[in-house]
């Protein structure tokens, strides 16, 4: 008997209905396929020709993030492994993160398998963009990986998510507490793999002395810029706390924030009604942690000073450019902050030894991911401590006699 999916209120934005029933059947394929390399190869040059590529540097990063060439450099870290997809994954976006999805898609994809993604509910142009190019290649040149490449729009309560989840042998999901536990509703095999991407945060490290002595400061404060604010500081990756290291950190805030602010002049517009939640934040902080001071500076980067960072106080934060900051001896200061929900450290002038250092004293429950300013929102294939690939895929082992 035929499989009959329920389409009712879910719209294709890349693939079609037959094309999403053939994905619960469709072969796992080897780790980095050649014919998926193919796929996300022709699709980066597809992006890279749009004539809008330019408004949504987003969408340029991934364009670039998979070229073949990258793609493939990727791919040697798996070498020796036979790596085999576990069949149809089922990914849920993010709702607030235009192009969470298609760096989803791609991990899935390079793992070997058929990939259905249901999209953010809000109608990002960039998705839009991203989607119709994949669907026209996979529709005329590619065809063969139709269904292996699928995009939608649905509701959480959608029959097709319970149907898709009750099927999948990878269910990835992307969003807040509230929507994990919801999906986590939903029935799944008793062998599938699950991947969880729930609510997390981020924050920055600055050495004082290493900031003061930069040559490059335009330069270092246009990546903490890029950092926090291209997602409106909304994204798991924007840092919401800056810790600075030394003695000179008072000189270092000084200098800093000015660059930041002027940049978020430049190319940051605020809200009127941002605005007022920024500052409302701001009060509420200081009036709640004894010590607190509302730091000098306009709207574009508003700050709140501790005496030391607390896992409370980052939930504060409205987006924006919104800032806990502290200043410090050393990174045990960035412990209290350094929790399961804690992502990404974003860091200059602290060395790796000093990071080592930290993580074999403390063993802190959170921080996958430590990384030079301006690099937070950029995507691997290691992410909130995972290797996707392996987690993705099959590791087979051949010991023939």
């Amino acid at each position: 008997m035929s499989l009959r999916l329920p389409f009712d209120g879910v719209e294709l934005a890349a693939g079609d209905p037959a094309c999403v029933t053939a994905a619960c059947s469709a072969p796992a394929l080897p780790a980095f396929s050649p014919r998926v390399l193919a796929l996300l190869d022709a699709l980066s040059q597809s992006l890279r020709a749009l004539p809008q590529l330019r408004e949504y540097p987003d969408l340029a990063a991934f364009a670039f993030w998979c070229r073949r060439a990258a793609l493939s450099a990727m791919g040697r870290a798996y070498e020796g492994e036979m790596l085999v997809g576990r069949g149809l994954s089922l990914h849920l976006a993010p709702g607030n993160v235009a192009l969470n999805f298609a760096y989803s898609l791609a991990a899935g994809l390079l793992a070997g398998n058929p990939c259905v993604v249901r999209l953010p509910g809000e109608r990002f142009p960039q998705s839009g963009l991203l989607c119709a190019l994949l669907d026209e290649l996979t529709r005329i040149r590619l065809a063969d990986l139709r269904p292996y490449a699928l995009c939608l729009r649905c509701g959480h309560d959608s029959s097709l998510l319970e149907a898709l989840s009750a099927r999948c042998a990878v269910r990835v999901i992307w969003g807040g507490d509230q929507t994990v536990a919801h999906i986590r509703r939903l029935p799944l095999p008793a062998r599938a793999v699950e991947l969880t991407f729930a609510d997390r945060r981020s924050v920055c490290v600055l050495d004082s002395a290493a900031w003061l002595a930069a040559p490059d400061k335009d330069a270092l404060a246009e990546r903490f810029f890029r950092d926090a604010y291209w997602s409106d500081q909304l994204a798991c990756t924007a840092p919401r706390a800056v810790l600075w290291l030394g003695e000179r950190a008072g000189r270092a805030r000084a200098d800093f924030w000015p660059r930041v602010s002027a940049l978020a002049r430049q190319g940051y517009p605020i809200a009127d009604a941002l605005a007022v939640r920024k500052r409302e934040a701001a009060l509420l902080l200081a009036a709640s942690y004894p010590g607190a001071v509302l730091c000098p500076g306009d709207n574009y980067a508003v700050r709140v000073g501790l005496p030391a960072l607390t896992a409370d106080s980052l939930d504060f934060c409205p987006g924006g450019g919104f800032f806990v900051e502290s200043a410090a001896a050393s990174l045990d200061a960035l412990l209290p902050v350094a929790g399961e929900r804690c992502q990404t450290v974003v860091s200059y002038g602290v060395s790796r030894a000093a990071y080592e250092e930290f993580f074999a004293k403390y063993g802190p429950g959170g921080i996958d991911r430590v990384v030079p300013l301006g690099q937070s929102a950029e995507f691997s294939l290691r992410w909130d401590g995972y290797d996707l690939i392996r987690a993705m895929s099959r590791c087979v082992c051949l010991t023939p006699g």
